[in-house]
Order: structure tokens, then C-alpha cells, then sequence
């Protein structure tokens, strides 16, 4: 392999069009090192290729029109590079790298800044994206692009990068995606999937974003071993679970959300469809809130502890015998365990009582906890004015917190 080096300056401006040169000249395979300097952008590399900045500070800036770097091969490689100033238009999704029915493409080490998408991905296959710093412009956030926009793009690994103050990372008919130990802070939805199925997202961190995880119509995905937390803004929602088929939810950390995990299911679905399991739901506002329907749930050996709200559910619906609740442990409990097997004697059950206004009110949930309110709820679990409506049931409640490390 040939490796080509192109000497610059620290920080001036290389000659329009000198990189861009550099590519078409380039064999293909070859590798261009870049030492430190500010590289003219809006490149085009149509051939296998590596770019590696060689130095600390190798930027590639774009002229704040269009993308900055546009990948139309396969098997390109951008490494330790700094990439900013693209466009500011949405509708041709100026972006800082742009990759176009390619495969085996990787880009790694790069901080991506001052651009409206970071990396568009459309059409992508057996990609690895790593290790990357990426943010947005400074607009209003629905102003903002996706910091990865996947589309119609499978078998990519995304794994080991931070996403900081962007809009969205989004999957749209995408499936068979890794993301791994990625952390998302202060952005809008940190994971976005739409019909896109067969995805695992394993190990990551989920911090300040208005939703952590949002899912519509997905099926056969896996989310496993997340820590999903401090959910704010309008929604503050850790998880929407929205018609999912086939959902394995396991091993996850969901803290300090208002909503930690929001479930709504389709009319027509048949069989257990999400299996919750291994999880931690603690000191949100409320735990698991369903749209509508209960049903076809596997809920078992989570601990749910400290939050205002543990279920709730947004209309009318009969609790499904088609769930399966148990092993769970819940700090409301209030059972005996006679025989020493450190499960509850009686099941745990959740009632909604008519008088608890504040699960549908927001200012009266104001004064949730207050003396008034505390009387009241006493007296409608003592005696209540109409007959409760069961929102969930745990056969087989755990009395005690599971310990750390012990098998479940």
C-alpha cells in the first residue's frame, strides 16, 4: 500500500482544492497522512482510501455549504481527524461525512463539530463508526440534524463514541445494528428506531436527552445492560416501547426519569411480545406507564423501588391474564413470608383508586405526598368510594432486594 503524506503548516489554510487533488491522484488503497493544518473541505473520495491525520490538530473545514466529505467507494477510512463547517441546509442534508451505498467503510477518532448532520449513512453495510466526538451546530435543537442518520443501513457497528447536544439519533428501516458502550447527553431522542429490526443496543449511557430510547415498530431487538438516566424536558421519558414485537429489555438502569419506560401495544398482537427482566426502575416519577392495554408481558426479577408512581395507565383497559409478573421486587409491598422462602405469601396487586387524581393531573400531582393528599390516599385504599381497578399483578413478589452479583 502506498502511503502518500501531504506537509502543511500548523493552521494555514491549505490551497483550494490541494486535498481534493491529493484524492484523485491517489491510487486506489493508498493512504494519505496528514500532518497538523486546515484542510479546504467538500471532498469527494470515490475510491478505496485512508485518510489519517498523522498530527494533533488535522482539520478538514467546510466552506458552511453542502457536506464536508462524501463517500461514494467502499472500503474508505477516516482516522483522528477534526471535520466541521457544512451547510446549513436540511432538506439536502448538509452533513460533516456523508456515506452512499457503500460497505466496509470505517470511521474512528474524529470530532465532528459545527456541522447540521454529523454522519449520514445511507444505504451502509459492515461499517464501523468508533470512537468518535460528535455535536451539532448551535441552533435550537428541532433545528438541528441527526448526529448519525441510518438509512435502510445494516450489519454496522457503532460503538465507543459520544454524541453531545444534537438532535437525534435515528434508524429507519435499518436492521442487524450494533451500538456499544456510545454515550448520549443533552440531545432530543438519544436513540431513534423506526421499522428497523434485528438491532442490539448493548452497554451504553443515556443522559439529559428529552428520551432515551424511542421504538416504533420494531421487532426482534435486543437492549441490554444501558444505563438510561435524568430524562428531562416536556416528555423525560427513559424508554418507548410503541408496537414492539419481540422485545428483550434485560440488565438495564433506568433512574431519575419522569417516565422510565412507556409501553404502548398493538390490538391485534398475539404471544408475549416484551420481555422486561433484570432491570433496576428506581426514583423516576413513574415506572412503568402503559398507553392502553396490559398485555403479553414477561415482567420478572426487576427491582422497583423509590418512585412516586410504580404503573400507571393512561385509559381504561382490563389487566391481560396473557402476562406473566413475578420475582419482582417492589419497596410497596406489604405482604408476609411465614414460610421463610423469601417470597411474598399473597401476591403484590396494584389497584388505580377513583379518587387519585393526580395520575391524570399534572398540578395536582404538585402537591403529591403533601399531609391532604397523604389522608386521602390512605382512606381510599381503607375504604374506597367504588371498586379498584387492578393495573398489575405480581404473583410471586420478592422480599427483599436481590444481592449484587447473586444470580436471579
Amino acid at each position: 500500500m502506498k502511503i502518500l503524506l501531504l506537509f502543511l503548516t500548523l493552521i494555514i489554510l491549505s490551497p483550494a482544492g490541494i486535498l481534493q487533488k491529493a484524492i484523485d491522484k491517489a491510487p486506489s488503497g493508498a493512504t494519505l497522512k496528514l500532518p497538523s493544518g486546515i484542510y479546504r473541505g467538500n471532498i469527494v473520495i470515490n475510491k478505496p482510501l485512508t485518510i489519517i491525520g498523522s498530527g494533533k490538530n488535522v482539520i478538514i473545514k467546510g466552506d458552511l455549504n453542502a457536506t464536508v466529505i462524501t463517500l461514494n467507494s467502499s472500503q474508505v477510512t477516516l482516522r483522528n481527524l477534526q471535520i466541521m463547517g457544512s451547510g446549513d441546509r436540511m432538506e439536502n442534508l448538509d452533513a460533516a461525512v456523508s456515506l452512499n451505498h457503500v460497505r466496509e467503510c470505517e470511521i474512528s477518532h474524529c470530532r465532528i463539530s459545527d456541522t447540521l448532520y454529523g454522519i449520514d449513512m445511507n444505504m451502509v453495510k459492515d461499517s464501523v463508526i468508533s470512537d468518535n466526538t460528535i455535536t451539532s451546530k448551535k441552533h435550537a435543537v428541532p433545528l438541528r440534524g441527526d448526529a448519525l442518520k441510518l438509512w435502510y443501513a445494516s450489519g454496522n457497528i457503532i460503538r465507543d463514541n459520544t454524541i453531545e447536544r444534537s438532535r437525534d439519533v435515528t434508524l429507519t428501516y435499518s436492521h442487524h445494528n450494533l451500538f456499544l458502550h456510545n454515550t448520549f447527553l443533552h440531545n432530543r431522542y438519544g436513540l431513534h428506531l423506526s421499522m428497523s429490526h434485528g438491532n442490539s443496543i448493548k452497554d451504553n449511557t443515556f443522559r439529559y436527552n428529552a428520551v432515551g430510547i424511542l421504538m416504533m415498530g420494531i421487532k426482534d431487538t435486543n437492549v441490554t445492560g444501558n444505563r438510561i438516566l435524568s430524562s428531562n424536558g416536556a416528555a423525560g421519558i427513559g424508554v418507548v416501547a410503541d408496537k414492539v414485537s419481540n422485545f428483550h429489555f434485560d440488565h438495564n438502569t433506568l433512574k431519575f426519569n419522569t417516565k422510565a419506560l412507556y409501553i404502548d401495544v398493538k390490538r391485534t398482537e398475539r404471544g408475549k411480545q416484551r420481555f422486561i427482566t433484570h432491570n433496576t426502575i428506581s426514583y423516576n416519577t413513574e415506572a412503568l406507564h402503559f398507553h392502553a392495554d396490559i398485555k403479553n408481558n414477561i415482567i420478572a426479577h426487576n427491582v422497583i423501588k423509590g418512585n412516586i408512581e410504580d404503573v400507571l395507565q393512561d385509559l381504561k383497559a382490563k389487566y391481560g391474564k396473557t402476562n406473566t409478573v413475578e420475582y419482582n421486587y417492589w419497596d410497596r409491598y406489604e405482604g408476609f413470608d411465614r414460610n421463610g422462602d423469601a417470597i411474598g405469601d399473597t401476591p403484590h396487586r396494584i389497584f388505580l383508586y377513583a379518587d387519585q387524581l393526580w395520575k391524570y393531573d399534572n398540578k395536582i400531582k404538585f402537591f403529591y405526598a403533601t399531609p391532604i393528599m397523604s389522608v386521602i390516599n390512605f382512606l381510599s385504599r381503607i375504604a374506597p368510594f367504588i371498586t379498584p381497578v387492578l393495573l398489575l399483578e405480581d404473583s410471586k413478589p420478592l422480599m427483599s432486594l436481590p444481592k449484587e452479583g447473586a444470580p436471579q
